[in-house]
């Protein structure tokens, strides 16, 4: 049996896995699913339809699955999915999506959300994110795998943080950040290539190199994206890492930074 607080409210209805704790003055509501080996702390809100997966920590006064801060939404049956192994730190406050995107808030497995950090409707976090305190998200955002947003980091609705980007911390997005790429300032700013982070996952220092010059075939080359990413896919064969970034170029956006 779940092991849960005299002094919390979970609905009858909720469904727990048999070893979820949950702390004291936590609200738990009717829609909520959680997985095996989660402990959800003191004074949390989980709320909407909303499913955990398996180890997650979510510690005191979090808000996750509340409707989002979007006019346009009217009541209509939307959703959080939150995945496995996350730990997600005081007021950390994640909003249900809305029907006019995707009508899901997803956030992968494996991710650390620090104080203060907002999620907000139909965004989607990747796996293994780092979210630094009071990151904030703007809705429709999407974030790759090993991301790292910086302390009090902005980032507009619509934008694209890529896979093992950084983004330094005061940083305000106002368009695409690629894979791979560190961005700093207000608006952020193209600032090299997130090579240590890089180096830390396992990345050979040829794949780093080749980043390395697909950045600066990017950016300091005087070239047209498109003429960035014709170059760039010449040497993607050799090196696949590269592929990651060319289909990022390929899709859909803002307009990346630069």
């Amino acid at each position: 049996m779940p092991i849960i607080h005299p002094q919390a409210l979970v609905d009858s209805r909720a469904e727990l896995a048999d070893d979820v704790e949950v702390g004291a003055f936590s609200i738990i509501g009717a829609q909520v699913k959680i997985g095996g080996g989660s402990v959800i702390g003191e004074h949390i809100v989980l709320t909407g339809n909303t499913t955990l997966g398996r180890n997650n920590r979510i510690f005191q006064f979090c808000s996750i699955g509340e409707i989002s801060q979007d006019k346009k939404y009217g009541g209509e049956p939307v959703t959080t999915t939150i995945g496995d192994n996350n730990t997600i730190r005081e007021y950390v406050t994640i909003h249900a999506g809305t029907v006019q995107d995707r009508g899901d808030t997803q956030v992968g497995n494996g991710n650390w959300l620090l104080a203060y950090t907002h999620i907000a409707h139909d965004c989607v976090v990747g796996d293994n994110t780092v979210f630094s305190n009071g990151a904030q998200l703007s809705g429709h955002v999407r974030v790759g795998d090993y991301a790292t947003m910086g302390g009090f980091s902005g980032v507009h609705q619509f934008c694209r943080i890529g896979a093992h980007a950084m983004v330094a911390g005061g940083s305000i997005i106002v368009q695409d950040v690629p894979p791979y790429v560190t961005v700093a300032g207000f608006p952020a700013k193209p600032a090299g290539v997130n090579s240590e982070g890089l180096r830390r996952r396992g990345f050979s220092a040829e794949e780093i190199q080749a980043i390395r010059r697909a950045y600066k075939t990017l950016y300091r080359e005087g070239l047209t994206l498109k003429e960035a990413r014709d170059k760039i896919s010449q040497e993607a064969a050799q090196f696949p890492a590269l592929e990651r970034l060319l289909r990022f170029l390929e899709e859909e956006g803002r307009g990346i930074v630069r």
